[in-house]
């Protein structure tokens, strides 16, 4: 008997559905496998086919294997958004104030500890006996070290100084302006002094890492957020130490009841907010260790390794190429190799995204992190350690993640023109009325306007705008169930125009289902349901299971099922109801029966079985009673769903790892522009790349750990949450019960919240290009008017308040 080459089902050869290649002859069971082989042939030859609609175009080959590796830098640690800055130990960006980022992403260090299964207290770290009993001690691998949180702990710490200490210091300085007689109990000269020293920590121990950012940049000429920051701090807080301990040097003009003002509040505001924006990105940023150690997870601690007959166990870093391994069911493949005995069925579905379990037999090829289901394997590793597809999806996901350029990038652009010129405006200001000042001391005047310059100019609108808004329009879409891991995913989303998604468990269910059922016409549905579902119960099978859940769902009884046996890669049978009943392929039950095959003659097979479907087949008694089509079904809103995205003027592209018959299926059905199907992780991170270098902006959404290199790759990756781990750790958005109507709001929350952030930095601006002239004294020769740094203070505040305002709007926003 020979083996079919798709399905593996055993297949005689006298059978005439062959086919020649390359000098040897392949069998087949039916005339849908034969098809499927000849267009895998097809793609083999020419490289997977980018389909579009009413057309094939064949795209250039590609093998299929994992890409070559970009050459890689030899500093351990460079900036994710510089390009070119590189050091040799932990610092800080010269050019963005960024915090360097390792090179290459690690995995935790593994260490095995031998252990006693009776007595755990027993621990060492070689093989041996137990002390106390004699049993031989068994591995157990320990996590020895993961992602270093030094810098977001110590971030962490310094906002919530900052936010403790801070708090009673705004107090100390709202209070009275809300009417509250704080005088009656501390006098103005003590409730500065207590300012001075709740303050000082804030900005000298809390705030020095940002000071330290800001003096680097102006030393550089590299001017960014933190420029502002320091600058608006120190201006704020120097003065403030000026009018506490040389109030004499303050104009009486601008004293408040004999007072000089300070402005402490303003210093520890700005620093615990800033704080506090680097406590979010620090933490969106480590999440590139969380998708390598969900990864990692995949691959088991121990291997069974096989030698001279006799097996022992050993750590996954001691296994060697040509090592043999034996895999027992429901364990994972240690590494990639190829089977030498057993057969089984291997779960390959977070590596290939695919319901159905592939068959493996002797010289097929397994993938490490696979899960062996039925049988036992003996597998001869032939890649380990970094050269297999696991460790090179790990390396892809981690360089794909830290090449994004977080949104705040967008404020360090703008204030990389904007620092100049507040700065040049303060110095300008500073000299003009130190030499034609009309009013004396002319030096006070010219420091007390230069100051409320660089007040006005303060960054604390500019660093609200992009923030408040991302901060509301994320609350928004967690309550329509869009879950953003990455804030710089939602001002990426927003420009995307193109959209693709993976197949299974995205567009359809992921699992296998009964699509259709026709029947014999001396049968009815039910009873040919039930018989069939009824010899299927014993199976293990996706596609008894699919059969026996279809029964379930129209509430069949099941009778017993006696003399139950299965065929691998063929059927089962038994006796139901005194009733011989035969479920498999056609070619085991034209094998099987001659009169299944003279009745298959005169079947007619129900249009709505889809082309792609598996077709099991039933007979009873010998004859053909009817045709189940077993298929992975579209979810009921994917439709809809591809709909919206077309009105939003996107296009969308499907990438499978399926056949290119159940890919067309479904595209046809959805309306996909175009799709691409037979494609292996690498294929798909490699699409993604190629469309990024076209100048096409994409967001990829997907399920499988297969879909984890192009989430991680795309300008967008948005992950179903009925996935994978690691496909939702890799993406920056994620899609609660894998609705794709969400992707769909996830687009509207997106531009609506880049449009609120417009607005945001539109109100921030405003109020400086208004507030700075006033406050450099343009107007004082025409109108007398002078703008105090109380003035400017209050200034700044209105338009922190607008920032917060119209942010706040979001939480209505209609995404519908």
């Amino acid at each position: 008997m020979a083996i079919d080459p798709i399905c593996h089902m055993q297949v005689d050869e006298s059978t005439d559905l062959t086919v020649e290649r390359d000098g040897q002859t392949y069998y087949f069971c039916c005339e849908s496998c034969r098809r499927k082989f000849l267009d895998r042939k097809s793609l083999d030859a020419g490289g997977p086919q980018l389909v579009q609609l009413g057309g094939i175009k064949p795209l250039e080959a590609h093998p299929h294997a994992m890409p070559a590796q970009s050459p890689r830098t030899k500093a351990p640690y460079i900036c994710p958004m510089c390009p070119g800055v590189e050091s040799d130990r932990p610092a800080s960006c010269p050019k963005c104030g960024m915090a360097l980022e390792p090179a290459q992403p690690t995995a935790p260090a593994r260490k095995t500890v031998y252990t006693c299964p009776k007595h755990p207290e027993i621990a060492q770290d070689s093989p041996g006996a137990c002390p106390k009993c004699g049993m031989a001690l068994e591995p157990n691998s320990i996590e020895l070290a993961s992602d270093d949180d030094g810098e977001l702990n110590d971030m962490t710490r310094r906002f919530w100084v900052a936010a403790i200490l801070g708090l009673p210091v705004v107090l100390l300085a709202m209070l009275p302006m809300m009417g509250v007689p704080l005088d009656r109990w501390l006098s103005p000269q003590t409730a500065r002094w207590l300012e001075l020293v709740l303050t000082t920590p804030v900005v000298v121990w809390a705030g020095w890492p940002l000071v330290v950012r800001g003096a680097r940049s102006l030393m550089t000429g590299n001017l960014n957020m933190f420029t502002l920051i320091a600058l608006g701090v120190g201006a704020t807080f120097l003065f403030s130490l000026a009018a506490t301990f040389f109030p004499g040097l303050i104009p009486s003009e601008f004293k408040d009841h004999g007072h000089a003002p300070v402005y402490f509040e303003a210093a520890a505001v700005i620093t615990a907010l800033v704080l506090l924006g680097q406590v979010l990105e620090l933490r969106a940023r480590r999440r590139t260790g969380s998708a390598i150690r969900e990864l990692l997870a995949l691959a088991p601690p121990i291997a069974h390794v096989v030698h001279n007959g006799s097996e022992h166990d050993v750590p996954l870093e001691a296994v060697r190429e040509g090592d043999l391994l034996r895999v027992r069911p429901g364990e994972k493949i240690p590494t990639d190799g190829q089977v030498t005995e057993g057969e089984s069925r291997v779960d390959q579905s977070l590596l290939t995204g695919e319901p159905v379990p592939v068959a493996r037999v002797g010289g097929d090829d397994v993938v490490g992190g696979t899960v062996n289901q039925t049988g036992t394997l003996v597998v001869r590793a032939t890649r380990v350690g970094q050269d297999t597809v696991l460790a090179q999806i790990v390396r892809m996901v981690g360089e794909a993640q830290r090449s994004r350029a977080p949104i705040q990038r967008l404020a360090d652009v703008v204030a990389g023109h904007f620092v100049p010129a507040v700065v040049l405006a303060a110095m300008l200001t500073f000299a003009a009325w130190a030499w034609l000042s009309p009013l004396e001391p002319k030096l006070a005047f010219a420091l007390m306007n230069a100051v409320a310059v660089v007040m006005i100019a303060c960054p604390c609108a500019l660093g609200l705008a992009t923030p408040m808004s991302v901060m509301v329009g994320v609350g928004r879409g967690a309550k329509e169930g869009i879950l953003v891991r990455d804030a710089a995913m939602l001002e990426a989303l927003a420009k995307v125009d193109t959209v693709v998604v993976d197949k299974t468990g995205t567009l359809t269910a992921g699992k296998p289902a009964l699509i259709a059922l026709a029947v014999a016409d001396a049968w009815n549905e039910a009873d040919v349901l039930t018989l069939a579902a009824a010899v299927e119960h014993p199976s293990e099978h996706p596609l008894a299971r699919a059969i026996v859940a279809a029964a379930g769902e129209r509430h069949l009884s099941l009778p017993p099922v006696a003399g139950f046996a299965s065929t691998t890669g063929c059927g089962v049978q038994g006796l139901v109801a005194g009733r011989r009943v035969l479920v498999g392929s056609q070619a085991w039950l034209s094998q099987e029966s001659p009169q299944f095959a003279e009745s298959l003659g005169h079947f007619n097979r129900s249009d709505d079985a889809e082309a792609s479907a598996t077709h099991v087949y039933v007979a009873i008694d010998g004859h053909l009673a009817g045709m189940l089509a077993v298929a992975d079904p579209i979810k009921p809103t994917t439709a809809a769903a591809v709909a919206a995205l077309h009105q939003l003027g996107l296009q969308v592209v499907m990438l499978t790892g399926d056949g290119p018959l159940a890919a067309r299926a479904v595209a046809e059905t959805l309306g996909i522009d175009r799709f691409e199907a037979g494609l292996t992780p690498a294929d798909k991170h490699r699409r993604i790349e190629q469309w990024k270098a076209e100048g096409r902006r994409v967001a990829m959404a997907g399920d499988g750990i297969n879909d984890a290199p192009a989430l991680a790759a795309a300008d967008v990756g948005l992950a179903m949450s009925t996935g994978a781990d690691v496909a939702i750790e890799a993406a920056g958005i994620t899609l609660l019960h894998g609705d794709l109507q969400r992707l769909v709001k996830a687009v509207r929350l997106s531009r609506t919240v880049m449009r609120n952030i417009r607005q945001n930095l539109l109100f921030a601006f405003l109020y400086n290009l208004l507030g700075v002239p006033v406050a450099a004294g343009v107007f004082y020769p025409f109108f007398g008017i002078l703008l105090s740094p109380m003035i400017a203070a209050g200034a700044m505040s209105l338009s922190s308040l607008s920032v917060i305002g119209n942010s706040l709007r979001l939480r209505s926003a209609r995404l519908d």
